[in-house]
């Protein structure tokens, strides 16, 4: 059972849910399998899957894959979700779906963390102590969300 042989198999039915896949992984667990599935997409807000796309994803995925013959005969258990606030932003779309988020940004100057307030297909805006900062995504080496555990729902400007 392969990762990426699952992942061309299970696309076509994520990308009918309106989703995408991210990244698929085949763990060992004793005489089993995991399969994980992460999925991303615009949601319907623009600012990545919700839950209910995430579990008519997940029939839609158990379906395809219980009837694969890819899958062979080794018990397996299905585990999908999201692709996670932990995860680097690699891609424009990530910096978009996280539009209002606090992130932390490396480039070859140094680190900056600021709060996303727009994206183009090249270049991130943060504000960073109210002051706005473009940065040019190919500058970036490394980015991730800051959890903010304590931000109120008004901080977020939705």
């Amino acid at each position: 059972m392969d990762p990426t042989t699952i992942s061309d198999l299970v696309t076509p039915v994520v990308t009918s849910c309106g989703l995408e896949v991210d990244r698929v992984e085949v763990l060992p667990a004793g005489k089993r399998r995991v399969v994980r599935i992460f999925l991303d997409g615009d949601g319907p807000q623009g600012r990545g899957p919700s839950l209910d796309e995430i579990a008519d994803a997940t029939r839609a995925i158990s379906r395809e894959l219980d009837d694969a013959p890819a899958m062979g005969s080794r018990p397996w258990t299905l585990e999908v979700s999201s692709r996670g606030v932990s995860r680097p932003l690699t891609e424009a779309k990530h910096y978009r779906r996280n539009t209002g988020r606090l992130i932390s940004a490396s480039t070859a100057d140094g680190e900056i963390t600021g709060r996303i307030t727009g994206t183009t297909d090249t270049e991130v805006t943060l504000d960073v102590a109210g002051t706005p900062h473009p940065l040019a995504l190919d500058s970036i080496t490394r980015a991730v969300v800051q959890v903010e555990l304590n931000r109120s729902i008004d901080d977020e400007g939705q």
